[in-house]
């Protein structure tokens, strides 16, 4: 089954515990937290003292993306927050086997995201080999709501080749402009887990179990 990725940064923050409810029902879901440092990435939003209690509130995994310029420091800081997976940019850190050995010894699953101007093979061979997921920016990374990136299919059909051949077991996640219109052509091309934000929280909080199943 394909996941879907409802990411929180196109919810309704004032009423955050009624948005993540609605999606209860859900089934093969993560809750995708888009965090960014206004650094890495032209945007700041959520930290710590948000993340933390979010398991409280959703019975489905935190999947969290960092768009940061130093994660190693949130490798440790966001440790005791149940997060599931772990993703960082390959371009934010030179040598990503660094992170990758330490944070699987804290998260069940670990990620690793690449801009949309970085090809696949800036990804370091045994990074391919051990990596959980590899998450590709179809927009550019900072704000919700942008147009998808054609170019990104490529991209699909290379790390999906490239698993093949090789036998990797990473999942294939991408994360911009994703909706109805071009979910099944994503999915038909390798990908197994699909971010998507404005297109999910775009109407009323009863119809968004309806909207996740539309993406499948």
């Amino acid at each position: 089954m394909v996941i879907i990725s409802p990411s929180i940064l196109s919810c309704d923050f004032l009423n955050i515990e009624n948005e993540l409810r609605a999606l209860e029902p859900c089934k093969n879901i993560w809750i995708h937290l888009d965090i960014m440092d206004s650094h890495f990435v032209p945007n700041l939003t959520f930290g710590g003292p948000v993340v933390k209690n979010l398991h409280k509130i959703t019975k489905h995994p935190l999947d969290a993306h960092f768009m940061v310029t130093n994660p190693e420091f949130f490798l440790d800081d966001f440790k005791n927050y149940k997060i599931h997976n772990f993703t960082f940019h390959v371009e934010a850190n030179p040598n990503p086997m660094d992170i990758i050995t330490k944070g699987k010894k804290i998260y069940p699953s670990i990620g690793i995201s690449i801009k949309p101007k970085t090809p696949v093979s800036q990804i370091p061979k045994e990074v391919l080999e051990c990596i959980d997921l590899i998450l590709i920016m179809s927009v550019e990374p900072g704000f919700g709501g942008q147009k998808f990136i054609e170019i990104s299919l490529d991209k699909i059909k290379e790390l999906d080749q490239l698993r093949k051949k090789n036998k990797y077991h990473y999942q294939i996640q991408i994360d911009g402009g994703i909706t109805n219109q071009n979910a099944k052509q994503l999915i038909d091309l390798g990908v197994n887990n699909l971010v998507a934000g404005s297109y999910i929280f775009s109407g009323s909080p009863q119809g968004y179990p309806q909207m996740v199943e539309s993406l499948r």
